[in-house]
C-alpha cells in the first residue's frame, strides 16, 4: 500500500507542474531540473530492480530503464552545459527526489514476486505521469527550441517504456 502512495505522490508531483502551467509554467532551468531528477528516480529504481529481481524479464526491463534514462540525462546535461543554463531546483524536482527515495526504500523491503509486482506497478504509474507532464506541461512550457526538441525526441521512448511496463504488469498478473 505504501508503494501505491509513492506512485500517487509521483503523479501528484507531476500534476503540480501542470497546475503551475496556468501561472506561466516552469522555466527552462526548472524543466531541466525536473527532467534530470525524474530520470534519476527511474535509474535508481532500475538499478535496485536489476539486483533484486529473479525474473529475467523484469531484469531486462530494469536494465533498459537504467540505460535509456541515463542516456536522456546525459543528453539533458549536455544541452544545459551547451546553453550555459543551471538547472533550478524547485518544488516539483524536490518532490520527485523524495518520492523516488521513498519508492526505493519501500522496494528494498520486498522480495520475489511481491518485489516484481510493486516495481512494475510503480513503473506503469510513473511513466504515465511522466508522459502526462511532458505533454501537458514540459513541452508547452519550454521556451528554448533545443530543450523543447529534446523533450519531443525522448517522448517516444517514454511511450515505449509505458507499453513495456504494462506488458510486464499483465504477464506478472497471470503468474499470480
Amino acid at each position: 500500500m505504501k508503494l501505491v502512495h509513492t506512485a500517487l505522490a509521483a503523479t501528484l508531483a507531476f500534476a503540480s507542474i501542470a497546475c503551475n502551467a496556468q501561472n506561466a509554467g516552469p522555466s527552462d532551468p526548472q524543466i531541466a531540473s525536473i527532467v534530470v531528477t525524474a530520470n534519476q528516480v527511474d535509474i535508481d529504481a532500475g538499478k535496485l530492480a536489476e539486483t533484486k529481481t529473479k525474473s529475467q524479464n523484469v531484469k531486462a526491463f530494469a536494465r533498459q530503464m537504467v540505460t535509456d534514462h541515463s542516456g536522456v540525462n546525459k543528453a539533458a546535461t549536455d544541452l544545459v552545459k551547451k546553453l550555459n543554463v543551471t538547472p533550478e531546483d524547485n518544488p516539483t524536482s524536490q518532490s520527485l527526489k523524495s518520492g523516488g527515495a521513498d519508492n526505493v526504500s519501500s522496494l528494498k523491503s520486498l522480495k520475489g514476486d511481491a518485489f516484481d509486482k510493486a516495481y512494475v506497478d510503480h513503473e506503469v504509474v510513473y511513466h504515465q505521469a511522466v508522459l502526462d507532464a511532458v505533454d501537458k506541461t514540459l513541452i508547452p512550457s519550454a521556451q528554448n527550441a533545443e530543450l523543447k526538441a529534446l523533450l519531443v525526441a525522448v517522448r517516444p521512448a517514454f511511450v515505449a517504456h509505458l507499453e513495456h511496463a504494462k506488458m510486464l504488469q499483465a504477464s506478472l498478473g497471470k503468474k499470480s
